[in-house]
C-alpha cells in the first residue's frame, strides 16, 4: 500500500484529465477512487439521454468554477442520487442478481489485488458494482477498469451463451478527498444493498 500521505486528493499534485464519452475522469496516480460501473441495460436509453441533456443544460447555465455548496448539492441530487435510484430500482436484465454471475465479477476485482491495487470496500449489485480501488503504480485506474470489465464481459457472456455489450462504455468515478469521505464511502458501499431492497 502506498504512503498514507498520498492516498488521498492532494490538492499540490497535477491532475490528469481524460475525457471519455460524456464525463471527465480525472486521474491523480496512486490515490483512492470511488468507481460504480453499470450493466449496459441497467437504465434505460431514454432516461440516460434526458439526464445527460438534463446535466449538459445544467452546467451551462452555472458558473462551474465558483460552485456554492448549495449548487454542488443540487448537483449531486438531480444527477448523482438520481441515477442512484434509478439503478438501485433493478431494472435491466439483473444478471448479476445470480450468484454464479457476481462471483465471475468477485473473481475478477480480487486476481490482481496486491499486485497492480488495492481493494477496499465493494459491492456487487444486481445491474452494477461499486468499489473503492486505489492502483499500484505503474498502474492506471483506465487499464484497471478496462480489465475487470472486458474479462467479465467476455467470461459473463460465454456463462449466458450471448454476445454483445454487457457494461456500459463509462464508469463513474471519483477520486476520494479525505479520510472522511472515504469513511462515508464505506457506509455507502456496505448499506447499498439495504437501500436497495
Amino acid at each position: 500500500m502506498s504512503d498514507p500521505l498520498w492516498e488521498y486528493f492532494n490538492p499540490l499534485t497535477e491532475i490528469d484529465i481524460r475525457t471519455a464519452g460524456n464525463l471527465p475522469h480525472w486521474e491523480q496516480g496512486t490515490v483512492w477512487y470511488f468507481v460504480t460501473f453499470r450493466l449496459a441495460d441497467a437504465l434505460p436509453s431514454a432516461v440516460v439521454e434526458k439526464i445527460q441533456l438534463e446535466r449538459e443544460h445544467w452546467r451551462r447555465t452555472h458558473n462551474l468554477a465558483g460552485l456554492s455548496p448549495e449548487a454542488q448539492r443540487e448537483y449531486h441530487q438531480l444527477f448523482s442520487v438520481r441515477i442512484e435510484r434509478l439503478l438501485d430500482a433493478g431494472s435491466g436484465s439483473c444478471i448479476l442478481r445470480d450468484a454464479a454471475s457476481a462471483e465471475i465479477v468477485r473473481g475478477a476485482l480480487r486476481h490482481f489485488e496486491g499486485i497492480r491495487y488495492e481493494l477496499d470496500e465493494f459491492i456487487i449489485m444486481p445491474n452494477h458494482v461499486h468499489v473503492l480501488v486505489q492502483p499500484l503504480a505503474p498502474h492506471g485506474l483506465a487499464e484497471i477498469l478496462h480489465s475487470w470489465k472486458s474479462y467479465t464481459a467476455n467470461a459473463l457472456n460465454r456463462r449466458l451463451g450471448r454476445t454483445g455489450q454487457v457494461w456500459q462504455h463509462e464508469s463513474y468515478d471519483h477520486i476520494v478527498r479525505n479520510e472522511s469521505a472515504m469513511n462515508a464511502i464505506r457506509r455507502y458501499i456496505r448499506e447499498n444493498p439495504k437501500a436497495a431492497k
